[in-house]
């Protein structure tokens, strides 16, 4: 929305500077995206005389002129300088506009430098209103009165000097699409008086000739169409301050008729259109368009109507998109004498649905869709009369009206008090009645508050929190002060966060710190993702998706990460890890879904070195990201056994597992990534994952967020080291679990640290055999172990292993 300073002015008594109106605009909510100073770009244009105009020795059409400038101003010295002009009106005498050199020039976009005509030299310009872009007129250069002061700036002297305001409307606010509402919007700030003049009905001279009806079936959509036929106008320019006011704003002029409602459009926010009469055939009547019907708007684009859309017809047929544009047929030109103006009223949701559709983007559209002021149709229509009777001429019909205004009347209670519960800001009652006073709402005082009454040009305003937000808007949020929720309490104050959200926080952290990226995916995937992990469960699938692409709740953050996977080879980056800890959802209502710690490893483990230190990624390398992520958030780890058995079937069979605390609970699964997965989602392996269900893991028991004491010992630990023979089948799990139970108390660690499998290992055990060698560490606490307490635990670690695989210490 752009609007200048001085037509803000015009209905805002004020002498708040421009800084101030500004930065008021932006705290109201009315954000302001940039200003335009005309002093910028014809600042340096100033009012000079011609001296003497002669020709030019060697060109018929140019003229040799003495220019009187004023370089320092108006109350320095003049200068005579030499300017060569093709103007055909440049004479002697005549008060121009002059450009000295460096001066740049709008019109052509060059920067003017002293330069040698035919041969004479030329310092300097005479421009034309196009040079300076404030109108298309080039046949000459400006003249101005032998009044006009010599040597001042050109836009002082022709007003011209009028900063252009741009704000940004959000879509609840249809009201500031017009700078009365933006003035009143100021003015209930306190920032100055609202001087926007009353509307004095025209009474009409004779009956109007067209009539106009709506179908029955398009009144929800068309409740209100008022027009009249104003005769013997003269269609020619606009005034002077119209067209700059216009073009001030970004709009070329047109005609007198059609400046008037451009203007209205801008100055009151209600959208008019003007039909030539004397083209129009028989009444006007507003309907659903018919199929096959087709029009010719007035941007000379043909456009086909659907019955989704209305239409306003005369015996001719479609004349008119309602809402959106008019139609080239009854356009007004030049030799329009006689003009029907319309002023109505259009369901927001009809006209965004059919300006869409045809892809027509006008200030009409724009304002209708978001809800134009349904009262203000007909004052608006006679606000059009009488500008078009001041500018125009004519006479004017009595006022013809089809339908009725929507009833948009309501109000809501309002506790003052709310105000400060709900923003907390401290404003007198008095002040907030004040404040919706002054936005045009009415407030009644009742015994449980304010009965407020919504003016019909506030559509968003649908409750008592409403009401509260602008009493908070106009009052300034800037004001509010920060206050602690509840007092402080003396002593250690109890942990602020609940305890999945620490866990979430470690796991995050833990994940980082290994070196993976954190991603934030989208909680929809496609169906085709959600079915390859276990969704696509059609009450998780979106009533309303934002694209095809996007259609299910995810069953997993994973078909997020390994998009993004894809996304990075196919820029060429082929080394990385990525993890995101967020939601997995496995039902639609409440509390199904669940925390999930997920990462992937791509390609190898380090980029290439000449120390060689690389091997692609495996499996062991999820399981140490799910085991340090579930240490990380204090799982048992040690307990935690790995079954294959229940591995997912999007993870590669044989290659994944999943970590479980017991037969039931599942509280991590790891693995390389199936095939089929990769290859569907168009990812170059190799590629694992893991995935950590953070509420699965036992939470403590014991209260307060005091950490455990930490137990050392200060007697040395022992280590020793043994190798089994054993089935080629057998898992090294199994080999540590009963190492490790062989005594609880004593045996800290254990972990293997040799493999010998294959035929060379076949060669020397035995068919299928394969030796395992492990290490376990004794940490005694009570004393120094002897010789006879080692070999005794060693004995019960033999034993322990031997009957759990079958196997034999390897000789």
């Amino acid at each position: 929305m752009k609007f200048t300073l001085n037509w803000l002015r015009d209905h805002l008594e004020t002498e708040a500077p421009l800084d101030e109106i500004l930065e008021t605009l932006t705290d109201l909510g009315l954000e302001v995206e940039g200003v335009e100073d005309p002093a910028a770009a014809l600042g340096a244009f100033t009012i000079a005389r011609v001296i003497e105009a002669g020709r030019h020795p060697d060109a018929d059409r140019l003229k040799l002129c003495r220019v009187e400038t004023w370089p320092n101003g108006p109350d320095a010295p003049s200068e005579e300088v030499q300017v060569v002009c093709g103007a055909p009106n440049a004479r002697t005498g005549l008060v121009g506009v002059f450009a000295a050199p460096g001066t740049h020039i709008p019109g052509t976009g060059v920067d003017l430098k002293p330069g040698v005509i035919r041969g004479v030299a030329s310092n300097g310009m005479l421009c034309s209103e196009r040079e300076l872009m404030i109108s298309d007129e080039h046949d000459g250069i400006i003249e101005l009165p032998e009044t006009a002061p010599l040597g001042a700036r050109y836009i002082d002297y022709a007003g011209l000097d009028d900063p252009v305001i741009e704000i940004a409307v959000t879509p609840n606010r249809p009201d500031a699409l017009g700078v009365a509402g933006i003035a009143r919007d100021l003015g209930a700030r306190g920032l100055g008086a609202v001087k926007t003049p009353a509307i004095e009905p025209v009474a009409g001279a004779f009956p109007c000739p067209i009539d106009v009806t709506i179908d029955a079936d398009a009144l929800q959509a068309a409740p209100l169409f008022c027009g009249r036929l104003i005769r013997n106008v003269a269609n020619g320019p606009s005034p002077k301050w119209l067209q700059t006011r216009l073009r001030a704003i970004g709009l070329r002029p047109i005609s007198a008729l059609v400046d008037i409602t451009n203007f209205l459009t801008y100055d009151r926010n209600r959208p008019l259109h003007v039909f030539d009469a004397d083209k129009v055939k028989g009444a006007l009547r507003v309907h659903w368009a018919e199929t096959g019907s087709t029009i010719t708007a007035l941007d000379d684009k043909d456009y086909a109507l659907e019955p989704t859309m209305l239409a306003i017809s005369d015996a001719n047929g479609p004349e008119s998109i309602a809402g959106i544009m008019g139609g080239a047929a009854t356009g007004c030109t030049a030799e329009t004498v006689n003009v029907f103006v319309e002023s109505a009223h259009w369901d927001p949701v009809t006209i965004a649905a059919a300006g869409r559709r045809l892809k027509i983007v006008s200030d009409a559209r724009y304002r209708f869709e978001r809800g134009a002021d349904p009262e203000f149709a007909r004052p608006g229509l006679e606000l059009a009369t009488r500008m078009i009777l001041d500018l125009c001429g004519g006479e004017a019909s009595e006022v013809v009206t089809a339908g009725a205004a929507p009833d948009s009347a309501r109000s809501y209670r309002l506790d003052p008090a709310r105000t400060m519960s709900l923003v907390g800001l401290e404003i007198a009652a008095e002040e907030q009645v004040r404040i919706l006073g002054a936005l045009g709402f009415e407030a009644k005082k009742t015994a449980e508050g304010y009965d407020v009454s919504v003016p019909s040009w506030r559509p968003d305003v649908k409750g008592e929190a409403d009401l509260v937000e602008e009493i908070a808007r106009v009052a300034s949020l800037t004001k509010l002060e920060a206050r602690p929720m509840r007092p402080a309490k003396p002593g250690v104050q109890g942990a602020v966060l609940k305890p999945m959200q620490k866990r979430t926080a470690l796991a995050r952290r833990r994940l980082a710190a290994a070196g993976l990226n954190e991603c934030v995916t989208y909680s929809f995937v496609s169906g085709k993702e959600a079915a390859l992990f276990g969704g696509g469960d059609p009450l998780l699938k979106l009533e309303n998706p934002i694209s095809s692409e996007l259609s299910d709740m995810r069953p997993s953050p994973l078909p997020g990460l390994l998009a993004a996977a894809a996304r990075n080879q196919a820029r060429n980056i082929g080394d990385f890890g990525l993890f995101e800890v967020g939601a997995e959802y496995f039902g639609p209502e409440p509390g199904e879904q669940r925390d999930v710690a997920a990462a992937i490893r791509v390609g190898a483990t380090a980029p290439r070195h000449w120390s060689g230190v690389r091997r692609p990624v495996d499996l062991h390398d999820a399981r140490a990201d799910a085991e340090a992520v579930l240490s990380a958030i204090g799982a048992p780890v040690a307990r935690l056994t790995a079954v294959r058995e229940e591995a997912p079937n999007w993870l590669h069979p044989g290659r994944a597992a999943a970590l479980k605390l017991g037969p039931k609970n599942t509280l991590a699964v790891f693995g390389e990534l199936h095939p089929s997965v990769l290859a569907a989602l168009d990812v170059k392996g190799p590629v694992v994952a893991m995935a950590v269900y953070l509420e699965n893991a036992p939470f403590p028991k014991a209260k307060g967020g005091a950490r455990p004491a930490l137990a050392l010992s200060a007697y040395q630990a022992v280590e020793r080291d043994f190798a089994f023979v054993v089935d080629a089948r057998t898992e090294a799990e199994t080999i540590l679990r009963a190492a490790r139970a062989a005594d609880k108390a004593l045996i800290e660690e254990a972990s293997v640290f040799d493999v010998f499998d294959g035929p060379k290992a076949e060669a020397q055990m035995g068919e299928g055999r394969k030796s395992v060698a492990i290490s376990v560490r004794l940490q005694p606490t009570k004393g120094t172990l002897t010789d006879e307490e080692i070999e005794a635990v060693a004995a019960r670690v033999v034993a322990g292993v031997e009957k759990a695989t079958g196997g034999a210490l390897r000789s």
